[in-house]
């Protein structure tokens, strides 16, 4: 099943399959999100943005927005 990272709960995890946004696909890739990598929502802020993952060994603070233009295969 295909979802955007910004929809994942606490403790998911999923594998990058794709960016929807070639606007910040150079800037995802530069912090470790490539497409094949597992990533896992580790928090959400109290008020909702950012969120922290982590990906490629180490914990990544992503905004909503640019979480919601990166689409993961979630585990079965």
């Amino acid at each position: 099943m295909i979802a955007r990272l910004s929809d994942l709960k606490p403790g998911q995890e999923g594998i990058i399959r794709e960016f929807e946004d070639n606007d910040i696909f150079l800037k995802l890739m530069e912090m470790g999100c490539v497409p094949g990598e597992r990533v896992m929502l580790e928090q959400i802020a109290p008020l909702g943005d950012p969120i922290s993952v982590l990906v490629s060994g180490y914990h990544l603070s992503l905004r909503l927005n640019e979480a919601e233009h990166i689409l993961v295969e979630l585990n079965k």
